[in-house]
């Protein structure tokens, strides 16, 4: 079942990388980890610094992807956010978003979201 669920969301984060891309996104870092969390993408656009949390689901079963991104969840990432600012010396904007998608029988959906 893990090994299913990982599969699952490497699938998704390599789908968001592309959908990013598309949208004329520079990806900097997939899964960076530190301390405090993992950043599943990185990416740059128009010099905003965006740190992307990514959830994929293949049912709505347990709630879109969304659902999973909790304030203690969000409170992790900010964390290592600041940690990779600091690390890094980055002088940028800096904004937090998720993307959910849902993949389910060959069909899939993708939506965007601010999270801070």
């Amino acid at each position: 079942m893990k090994k299913q669920r990982n599969y699952l969301g490497k699938l998704g984060e390599n789908e968001a990388v592309k959908y990013l891309e598309e949208l004329g996104f520079k990806v900097l870092e997939k899964n960076f980890f530190n301390r405090y969390s993992e950043i599943d993408i990185i990416a740059e656009r128009d010099d905003i610094l965006y740190f992307i949390e990514v959830k994929t689901r293949s049912s709505l079963g347990f709630g879109s992807g969304f659902d999973a991104i909790d304030l203690r969840k969000i409170e992790k990432i900010k964390k290592g956010v600041e940690y990779y600012i600091q690390s890094k010396g980055v002088d940028k904007e800096v904004q937090l978003w998720a993307i959910s998608i849902l993949d389910s029988g060959g069909n899939k959906r993708l939506e965007f979201l601010k999270i801070n």
